[in-house]
């Protein structure tokens, strides 16, 4: 795994090892990226069940000001925290040690780019979509991977369904707050 542009070009990235965890493949990652590529400069973004971080590191590559990463899995923190430092990224994000959910009952307002790439058929994403209308700032961006037979409602709250992409067994789903 790797960062594919941008000013972490081409650095390493750990990952978890466990049958749980599926890191986001190098051709998914540069289709979401090739989605959102004009949003993303100068973007705050969460990762929301970060895993190892990569696609919010890859957002902070393509110089996202900030990213919040979230997981509730010690060793996703522990490799987040070193996946940043390796990057030179430590002082442009926050990794939090807690429930995916639970943040996003707690969350400030100001997020543009939200990545949503939680363990598959456990439902939440259908849990966090509801949640992240107010945490989110005008013209945001949330993009779901999910397995490819789940089918998201078409609204939550601001959010309108943009675009939805299949890649094998896996899906992108991408909603956005459309411009008045």
């Amino acid at each position: 795994m790797r960062v594919i542009t941008g000013s972490a070009r081409g650095k390493k990235l750990k990952t978890l090892e466990s049958l749980d965890i599926r890191p986001t493949s190098d051709m998914v990652k540069e289709a979401i990226f090739s989605i959102i590529q004009f949003d993303v400069p100068g973007a705050s973004v969460l990762d929301l069940f970060a895993g190892s971080g990569q696609l919010g590191i890859e957002a902070l590559s393509r110089d996202a000001s900030h990213c919040v990463f979230v997981d509730k899995n010690r060793a996703a923190y522990n490799i987040i925290n070193e996946n940043l430092e390796n990057c030179g990224f430590k002082k442009n994000s926050r990794v939090l040690l807690m429930d995916s959910i639970e943040y996003l009952k707690t969350a400030k307002k100001g997020l543009d780019i939200v990545l949503l790439d939680p363990p598959y058929h456990m439902g939440l994403i259908e849990k966090a979509l509801p949640l992240l209308d107010k945490k989110l700032n005008e013209s945001a961006i949330v993009v779901c991977e999910h397995e490819k037979e789940l089918t998201l409602d078409e609204e939550y709250g601001r959010l309108k369904l943009h675009k939805r992409y299949k890649y094998g067994k896996i899906a992108v789903t991408v909603f956005k707050i459309p411009e008045e």
